[in-house]
């Protein structure tokens, strides 16, 4: 079971009872994926549709990706995302997972935000100017012209008490998750190098020196693409790369 559906029932309820939630929870406990299909099936959610605030788009297009594959459904029935250069929603969506943008002009054409329920704020502590401006159109729409509206904090490391001084009666749910021990190796690179060669080199040594799976983060689409273009062809035979 993820860790995040231990404290499911103490969300529900405080969401339930109208309260601003602050959801803590470490990476891979569920919050972003888990979290919003359980809350469905709440009475109070039966009204209209969440929306997901996701801070990038390859985020918010695989968050939609995971959850509407947990229900059995292709992207764009019951989960849909709408992001600057792709969408996939329907009639049917109930949950909607959007860039911060999109959710931007979504308040300002429509600040009674009419048919959502509640607004998730996934990755909160990633603050940007865009994602503040997002929260205070919520907060004053939520003073002004939509009390019933839900609101759901989620990040691994959330400012609660920061967060709480601008937005009375936060309730905090924490959940634990799981800890694994982490190792830090720094291996370096050369200034004059690609950044794309020497991640194809590091995932190459990597392979060699361990096992298991290997997980690497890069700045962008580009960057993701031209280093799985320099491992390709260099690969064990019983390598899959994914991107």
């Amino acid at each position: 079971m993820l860790p995040v559906l231990a404290v499911l029932p103490q969300l529900q309820a405080a969401l339930a009872g109208n309260h601003p939630v602050a959801l803590v929870a470490p990476p891979g406990a569920g919050k972003t994926t888990a979290v919003p299909p359980a809350l469905l099936g709440e009475e109070w959610a039966s009204a209209g549709k969440l929306i997901l605030l996701s801070p990038r788009r390859l985020a918010a297009r695989a968050a939609a990706e995971r959850m509407a594959e947990q229900l059995g459904e292709p992207v764009g029935q019951t989960i849909g995302y709408r992001t600057r250069l792709d969408a996939r929603t329907s009639a049917a969506t109930r949950i909607e997972v959007v860039t911060e943008g999109i959710f931007t002009r979504m308040l300002v054409s429509d600040p009674e935000l009419a048919g959502v329920v509640g607004v998730l704020f996934d990755e909160v502590h990633e603050r940007s100017l865009g994602s503040d401006f997002a929260l205070a159109l919520t907060l004053e729409a939520r003073a002004a012209l939509r009390p019933d509206l839900r609101l759901l904090l989620m990040s691994a490391t959330l400012d609660v008490a920061g967060f709480a001084t601008i937005i009375p009666g936060l309730v905090q749910v924490e959940s634990q998750g799981r800890m694994f021990p982490v190792e830090l190796r720094y291996v370096g690179r050369n200034s004059a190098e690609r950044l794309e060669d020497a991640m194809a080199s590091a995932i190459r040594g990597a392979l060699v020196s361990e096992t298991g799976s290997i997980l690497a983060f890069l700045p962008g689409v580009a960057e993701i693409e031209r280093t799985a273009e320099r491992l390709e062809a260099r690969l064990p035979a019983d390598t899959d790369l994914f991107r």
